[in-house]
C-alpha cells in the first residue's frame, strides 16, 4: 500500500514539473515574428512574355531587391524586416517563391538569386481575376508573420481576357476591404499600351494607399519596379511627380 502512495506521489510530481517547465518555456518563448511589409510580387508570364522579355522582369525584380537604398529602406523600418513571396500567373497562378524574409543583405542576396533561377512558365492568356482570387484566397493567409503592411504588387501587360465568373474588380475590391493594398505596374508596349494604365486603375489599384506607377515597355520595366519597392516598402507617399498616379 506505502509504494502505491509513494508511486502516486511520483507521479503527481513529475506532472507538477512538467507544468511548471512548460509554463515557463511559454513565458520565455520568442514573440511571434513581425514584419513592416508583406510584399506579393505578381508578374504576368502570359504568351506577349517571350525568353527576353521573362528574363527583364526577373532580373528587375531581383537587382531591385538587391539595391543599396531598397534594402536601406527594408533594414530601417520599425521591425527591420519584410517578407517576400511571387506569383506568377498566366492561365493559371503559381506561387512560384513562396514567403521569403529579408532582414539583412545576405537575405536579400539569397532571394535575388532565387529569382534569378526561377523557371520560366508560360501560358496563352491573362487571367487576371484568378490570379487575385488565388492571392486573396491562398496566399495572404499564409503570411506566416504578423505584417504593418500587405502589400500586392501586380505589373502586365495586358488586361483580362478570359472571361472570367467574377470580374478582377470584384476580388480587387474584396482584398481592398480586408485592409490589403494592391499597386499596379502596367508594362506600356504594344496596342494595349495606350489605355492600359487606365484599365489597371480601375481594376487593379484598390487599398489603402493604392497607386498606379507604369513602365514605359519591358527595357523600362527594372527603374519601374525599384521604384516601386522603395515606395512599397518604406511606406512613404509618391514622389510629386507622381502623385497623378495615385488614388
Amino acid at each position: 500500500m506505502t509504494s502505491r502512495v509513494v508511486a502516486w506521489g511520483w507521479l503527481v510530481l513529475c506532472a507538477g514539473v512538467i507544468a511548471f517547465l512548460a509554463a515557463a518555456n511559454a513565458q520565455n518563448a520568442a514573440p511571434p515574428l513581425e514584419v513592416d511589409t508583406a510584399l506579393i510580387v505578381s508578374v504576368d508570364v502570359s504568351n506577349s512574355v517571350d525568353e527576353e522579355r521573362y528574363k527583364l522582369q526577373m532580373e528587375g525584380i531581383a537587382k531591385a531587391l538587391e539595391d543599396p537604398e531598397v534594402l536601406k529602406a527594408i533594414l530601417n523600418g520599425p521591425q527591420g524586416g519584410i517578407l517576400v513571396a511571387m506569383v506568377t500567373w498566366a492561365d493559371k497562378p503559381r506561387l512560384s517563391l513562396p514567403w521569403q524574409r529579408i532582414a539583412s543583405a545576405a537575405d536579400a542576396a539569397a532571394v535575388a538569386a532565387k529569382v534569378r533561377a526561377l523557371p520560366r512558365q508560360t501560358g496563352e492568356f491573362t487571367c487576371v481575376s484568378g490570379m487575385l482570387r488565388t492571392i486573396s484566397d491562398k496566399v495572404v493567409p499564409q503570411i506566416p508573420a504578423k505584417a504593418l503592411r500587405i502589400i500586392v504588387d501586380v505589373s502586365g501587360d495586358g488586361r483580362e481576357n478570359c472571361n472570367p465568373e467574377e470580374p478582377p474588380a470584384s476580388v480587387r475590391d474584396e482584398l481592398a476591404a480586408s485592409g490589403v493594398t494592391v499597386n499596379g505596374l502596367p508594362i506600356l508596349e504594344g496596342d494595349e499600351g495606350p489605355t492600359l494604365e487606365q484599365w489597371y486603375r480601375d481594376n487593379i489599384m484598390g487599398g489603402p494607399s493604392s497607386f498606379i506607377l507604369p513602365a514605359h515597355g519591358f527595357g523600362d520595366f527594372g527603374r519601374a519596379i525599384r521604384q516601386k519597392f522603395m515606395i512599397e516598402i518604406s511606406g512613404l507617399p509618391l514622389p510629386k511627380k507622381e502623385a497623378r498616379l495615385s488614388n
